[in-house]
């Protein structure tokens, strides 16, 4: 039997080629493959197809997250260029208030060209509502591999969402080696992203359009929204030989009163839409165990950290731990829950929400990808070989996958 201390990261890796990544998506949405895997047996269609593959009366879960343009170019004086990638808010650290914060602001964020700003101010400057802008950044302090940064800019009413929505560019994945263009500001988005904060989309949702979600209402089957703000540490690649030694990202979730109340009246049949929707959703799980422990824990710091879920009791009800979620809201007054999440899913992992997912295909030995081999076991080598074989498009702006143990 496997020693499940020890994940070899090498067991999951496979050969990706250059030509088997999509540099550009296609130009119609749904118009991308769809493998199909259920109970072992893989087959194909397309992605407009997905309603009459699934489960009769699938309840659908997707993660409305919006890619903001958080690649900032700047210039320091002496004319060198720096630029600034946003990952997180520090203050305000709330995402909308610090999106709608004016004048000031300050987050955790990546520096390129980062030898040569040792100190004082860098500047962007540009044009929104035909009023002159000019945002300066300054270093505060280094925090591990990335830079606290204070954004000052005068314009009274303007917010700093305006200011990186006008100033930036998406943030495309690094693997795709080119750069964001203008059509990447429309197409690395979902049609459902409604809130601010990710610096990486939620890409299984990127092949759904207005007609796919018309369909999927007339065939009867649910549809709903949560919130994980995908952090970039999305990208990072497992480097130790013991997967069970990698750093997992801490990631936000925000979910609704009225989501949780609609949950516990059906909970069975939910399809995550990507691994984001995944992890939010059985993080919501763990969470609501966690309290059911613990209620006294404050809403301004709630946090689910890596492998925690290991010790907390393992055979509670679905139904329980929604319950607990809702018990600690009414406490509260809370119509939103917001917490942070570091639960990293892996081989041997038993899932407590989901039936199924719609996900694309990922990176050779990713966090991502060992998500995918916990749903479906060693068959994730079968389902990956499928899609090499037949043409399939990889990563981000590639085809689809419909997952059903």
């Amino acid at each position: 039997m496997p020693d499940p201390s020890c994940i070899r990261i090498e067991d999951y890796s496979y050969k990706l080629s250059e030509e088997d990544i999509a540099k550009y998506p296609l130009s119609e949405r749904s118009a991308s493959k769809l493998l199909l895997y259920k109970g072992g047996n893989i087959t194909r269609d397309r992605f407009s197809s997905l309603p009459e593959h699934l489960p009769a009366g699938s309840w659908l879960v997707f993660n409305n997250t919006r890619v903001i343009q958080a690649r900032l170019n700047f210039k320091k004086e002496t004319g060198a260029r720096i630029e600034i990638f946003c990952l997180e808010p520090m203050n305000p650290s709330d995402y909308e208030l610090a999106f709608q914060a004016e004048a000031r602001v300050t987050w955790f964020c990546l520096v390129g060209n980062a030898k040569k700003w040792k100190s004082g101010p860098v500047f962007l400057h540009t044009r929104i509502k035909d009023e002159e802008v000019k945002l300066e950044a300054r270093l505060k302090e280094r925090r591990g591999d990335g830079f606290i940064i204070s954004f000052h800019w005068t314009n009274p009413g303007l917010t700093f969402g305006e200011v990186i929505e006008h100033s930036g560019s998406t943030p495309i994945p690094p693997y795709l080696d080119r750069k964001a263009e203008e059509s990447d500001r429309e197409r690395y988005q979902t049609i459902y992203s409604r809130n601010n904060g990710s610096v990486a989309a939620p890409t299984a949702g990127l092949h759904f359009t207005d007609d796919m979600m018309k369909q999927l209402e007339l065939s009867k089957h649910r549809m709903d929204n949560i919130t994980l703000h995908v952090g970039a540490g999305t990208f990072v690649p497992v480097k130790e030989s013991n997967a069970r030694m990698h750093s997992m990202h801490s990631e936000q979730v925000v979910v609704s009163r009225a989501f949780l109340e609609r949950w516990l009246k059906k909970t069975d049949g939910l399809i995550a839409v990507g691994t984001t929707s995944t992890r939010s959703l059985e993080s919501l799980y763990w969470m609501g165990i966690k309290l059911k422990e613990s209620a006294a824990l404050d809403p301004m710091s709630l946090a689910l950290h890596q492998w925690e879920n290991e010790n907390l009791p393992q055979h509670i009800a679905l139904e329980e731990s929604i319950d607990s979620l809702l018990a600690y809201c009414n406490q509260h007054s809370l119509d939103t829950l917001h917490f942070t999440t570091q639960l990293m899913i892996v081989p041997g992992y038993a899932f407590k929400t989901i039936s199924g997912l719609i996900s694309n295909f990922h990176m050779p030995g990713s966090t991502l990808l060992l998500l995918i081999a916990a749903l479906i076991g060693e068959d994730w080598q079968k389902v990956y070989n499928y899609a090499l074989k037949e043409g399939f498009r990889f990563l981000s702006y590639g085809d689809s996958s419909l997952l059903i143990p």
